[in-house]
């Protein structure tokens, strides 16, 4: 039976009470789909190396709507017209921006569905609630996919300053007790306005712009890429691989309904849209179902699935090398030979074992989106010219890094 009283505070530790704003809201918030996503970490393995970094993707979409619902208001004192209809559009949008990640967040992605995105699947969860809410996503689908007129609630959703960004970063600093990630998010919203159809930031607003765009860049190396949430992601990454690869080739592996539907097909974008079967399914895969196999697969006859499923469960990770520069090739074949020895490997098993790869930090890029200062003439200025503190020949550069990835009894 449906609740009549859809007025409710969420006490949140990162913001205080969060008001759901409309009965619409509600409704979706109350909906299978938007639930699931408590099943499902934030930051998916970075609890192995920031053991509090448990939060979900839940309190994330509920904390930006709630950074949305602050940046509406600002809007609108700056006499910015924003209808009752546009908010609640953008409410929504924000609500739902992060609805089709699956198990584990971006751990997984492309790995359980390949050739889907996150960004694709909410997209798809969105369509499908709204056909089941009769329409009341038509305006939020419009402004998430940025067909509505008015651009700059798009870019409140998706941007380069966007109230996603500003919620990960405040709340995963919040968790991981990360204190580089800590930024000024109400100052930021304070400063924001629209001008010429675009969201910009006052002129006072730029020292807080600065220390988000450097936080942020301290956030993916401390956090995001650092070295131990590589190695556990890689692990889970290369064991759904060879579950993949043993369940498309007939062996027997235990699997919830959902999952092992995942593992013995690859669904295309295609079948999402022409077989209601495939969100179903997607929409009931969380991080229990792939952890819960992670278990049982670990006494698997298969010596790579139980060998891999066995490091995760008791956090033997992998050992992981990283350089601002190119491994020398022969190093990497040294490591690729031993790891091939040592474990008694055939060649084309390797890759369950070894990873050379590359990863990229980029805080900000002033060709995508860019973050517009507003002089006090209403002239325009790219924040990688308008800073005096950050070095623009750094900024919007980059960063690099080469990596190894193979187990740690290999010497």
């Amino acid at each position: 039976m449906f609740t009549t009283n859809k007025q409710k505070n969420i006490n949140d530790p990162v913001y205080g009470f969060i008001t759901i704003p409309d009965a619409a809201v509600f409704d979706v918030i109350e909906h299978p789909f938007f639930q699931r996503m408590r099943r499902i970490k934030q930051l998916g393995l970075t609890h192995y190396t920031y053991p509090s970094a448990q939060h979900t993707r839940f309190q994330h979409a509920l904390g930006a709507m709630h950074l949305m619902g602050l940046a509406i208001g600002v809007l609108r004192l700056k006499d910015i017209e924003i209808t009752a209809a546009e908010a609640r559009g953008l409410n929504l949008a924000i609500l739902l921006h992060d609805i089709g990640h699956g198990p584990f967040s971006h751990t997984l992605e492309r790995t359980i569905v390949r050739d889907l995105t996150h960004e694709e699947l909410s997209k798809l969860f969105m369509a499908e609630l709204n056909r089941q809410l009769g329409g009341v996503l038509d305006m939020a689908y419009a402004i998430f996919t940025d067909q509505y007129p008015k651009k700059f609630l798009h870019q409140l959703v998706s941007s380069q300053l966007d109230m996603d960004r500003l919620d990960y970063l405040a709340r995963d600093s919040f968790f991981t007790g990360v204190a580089e990630g800590v930024i000024s998010y109400d100052r930021i919203i304070k400063m924001l306005t629209v001008y010429d159809d675009e969201l910009v930031v006052e002129g006072k607003g730029i020292y807080s712009i600065e220390k988000f765009l450097i936080s942020r860049r301290l956030m993916y190396w401390q956090v995001y890429l650092h070295k131990t949430v590589i190695a556990a992601d890689q692990l889970l990454v290369n064991l759904l691989k060879r579950a993949k690869y043993l369940a498309e080739n007939g062996t027997s592996l235990f699997a919830t309904p959902a999952f092992e539907s995942f593992l013995k097909y690859n669904p295309t974008q295609k079948d999402f849209e022409t077989e209601r079967k495939w969100l179903d399914n997607f929409a009931k895969l969380d991080d229990f179902d792939v952890f819960a196999s992670v278990k049982v697969w670990a006494t698997h006859p298969d010596p790579i699935l139980s060998n891999l499923c066995t490091n995760l469960v008791n956090r033997q990770l992998f050992r992981v090398e990283m350089q601002t520069k190119p491994f020398d090739p022969v190093y990497v074949d040294q490591i690729r030979q031993k790891t091939i020895n040592q474990l008694h490997l055939a060649p084309d098993e390797i890759d369950y074992y070894f990873t050379s790869d590359r990863v990229e930090n980029k805080a900000y890029n002033p060709r995508h989106d860019r973050i517009m200062i507003k002089g006090k003439k209403n002239e325009l200025t790219d924040i990688s010219e308008a800073s005096e503190e950050l070095n623009n020949a750094v900024m919007p550069t980059t960063v690099s890094k080469y990596l190894l990835c193979y187990p740690k009894e290999i010497r």
